[in-house]
């Protein structure tokens, strides 16, 4: 079961501006083939079907406590997606073409589909695919197909940093570059408790350190790429068992019983040209009194 808290992983600033081509970049992020969607369910489906638990329980909890933190990632970069697109067009009569703006955009669909919001796809608006995940059964296949997995997840967030300038985008590929460097060495240490393979040595994958990055960096300085979050009231302690020891770039791995502090959910306003929430601002107003009474 999960427990869900009302806020995002982190604060994300506020956008001056509509960046609607750089939520077409950001989307590769949640839906692609490298995206947060696939690491979430390959890690969710490896946990469903873990074999053994028993007598595994460790690796188990590894997974599936992964798996939980990466529900947030989705939130993540879906409010990044959603607070680039706002603000791209403004309400008008339906004659007069208010989602013209949108024509111009690499991305329609966001606009035709989905009220300038976020889209369970890539950045070609293709949809994420089932066929992304993998779960062999074998643990140690597995779990060197989830390094590999947030290997090119880093390689794809590096690139999509390359591509925007955007505060809000290079705000949320920061936070993740950490955080997903913290699941890379999880499983590297996974790993060599099951092989004696020391795969910490090949990276960073590709070679650029974090640290090059401001918006990493500055997580970095706040020792998170050496913190495992348990995303649980009581269960899944064991990772304590894989989570131990020295990060690769020197200090002590530490295991934190409960999630981040987070950031506040951002408002997003109406849209009336889409139609979206499909409520007057009037009867918005009444229907909360309504609910207040």
């Amino acid at each position: 079961m999960y427990l869900r808290i009302d806020r995002l992983q982190i604060e994300l600033p506020r956008p001056e501006e509509p960046d609607p081509n750089a939520a077409a970049a950001v989307q590769e992020l949640l839906g692609g083939r490298f995206g947060e969607m696939s690491t979430l369910m390959n890690y969710t489906y490896q946990s469903f079907n873990f074999r053994r638990r028993d007598q595994l329980k460790p690796f188990y909890d590894l997974i599936a406590n992964i798996a939980t933190e990466e529900l947030g990632h989705i939130e993540l970069v879906a409010a990044t997606v959603n607070l680039l697109l706002q603000g791209t067009t403004e309400p008008g009569a339906p004659e007069e073409a208010p989602l013209s703006p949108g024509k111009d955009v690499r991305n329609t669909h966001h606009f035709i589909a989905t009220a300038q919001t976020a889209l369970v796809a890539n950045s070609m608006g293709q949809p994420w695919q089932g066929d992304y995940v993998f779960n062999s059964g074998d643990l140690v296949l597995d779990l060197l197909h989830n390094f590999f997995l947030e290997c090119g997840a880093r390689l794809h967030k590096i690139r999509v940093y390359e591509m925007t300038k955007n505060p809000v985008a290079r705000e949320m590929i920061g936070y993740l570059l950490v955080r997903g460097g913290v699941h890379i060495v999880a499983y590297a240490k996974a790993l060599e408790k099951l092989t004696g393979v020391d795969l910490t040595k090949m990276l960073p994958i590709p070679k650029v350190e974090n640290s090059k990055f401001p918006e990493a960096r500055k997580f970095e300085e706040r020792g998170l790429h050496r913190t495992l979050y348990r995303f649980s009231l009581k269960d899944y302690q064991d990772v304590a068992k894989i989570w131990q020891g020295t990060h690769p770039d020197g200090g002590a791995l530490t295991v934190v019983d409960g999630p981040p502090e987070g950031g506040e959910i951002p408002v997003y306003p109406d849209v009336p040209e889409e139609f979206a929430p499909g409520l007057s601002p009037e009867e918005i107003a009444e229907l909360a009194q309504r609910l207040q009474r």
